[in-house]
């Protein structure tokens, strides 16, 4: 069962989001927070699956409530997808940064967001489609010069490749066909590859991909 906790101050909102999750066999919500202080200290004592955060609240804002729940190891296997009311809000990429698994507009189809709860549970990112990744690339060269992470020096050739694809926004199977290996290879080098950089899911490596300069936006379709 995958639990998730809600955190948005719009009640009707919540609510919403609420019926159509609890209407799932595999998927519960396990708590409600109408602000970022609550929701960080939701999650430390109910430790869910999936947290639906939105960017906007009072006391706390969604962000700063990211990196409190990100920062602590004892919640790491904790996902935050951040909750937006505009698809180019100038938050996106910093929510990102700060460890989210990646964001939905709040009026996204009822499938989409439950592909999405399911999606992060795996340790998918939701940067797909392509106007999501040139909004992430778009924020990434505003963010800072390219800059090597840390552990960058410790991968391969082709783990390099690799984190190179998967900052253009392509899955394991289209990185398997570009390459000529198998999807289980792809994902093995994928994996290794984020256990190298400390990258806590993929949305993270495509991050680092362009902070790195691995990737430019100029390279995207």
């Amino acid at each position: 069962m995958i639990r998730v906790v809600l955190a948005d101050d719009q009640l009707l909102v919540r609510a919403g989001f609420r019926a159509l999750l609890d209407a799932q066999p595999d998927i519960e919500v396990a708590g409600e927070a109408g602000d970022g202080d609550e929701a960080a200290r939701l999650v430390r004592r109910l430790r869910p699956d999936v947290v639906l955060m939105d960017i906007r609240m009072p006391v706390l804002d969604g962000l700063a409530a990211t990196r409190r729940i990100t920062e602590d190891e004892a919640l790491g296997g904790v996902r935050v997808v951040m909750l937006t009311t505009f698809e180019l809000d100038e938050y996106v990429f910093e929510a990102i940064r700060s460890g989210a698994s990646g964001f939905l507009v709040k009026d996204t189809e009822p499938e989409e967001l439950l592909r999405a709860v399911r999606a992060v549970v795996k340790g998918d990112a939701l940067l797909s489609p392509g106007v999501t990744r040139r909004l992430i690339a778009e924020f990434a060269a505003r963010s800072k010069r390219p800059a090597a992470p840390a552990g960058l020096e410790r991968l391969t050739e082709r783990e390099r490749e690799v984190m190179a694809l998967v900052g253009m926004g392509l899955s394991n199977e289209e990185i398997a066909r570009r390459l000529v290996v198998s999807p289980l290879t792809a994902k093995t080098h994928v994996s290794r590859t984020m256990v190298k950089l400390g990258a806590r899911d993929r949305a993270q490596l495509v991050v680092l991909a362009y902070e790195s300069g691995l990737v430019r936006p100029g390279w995207l379709g």
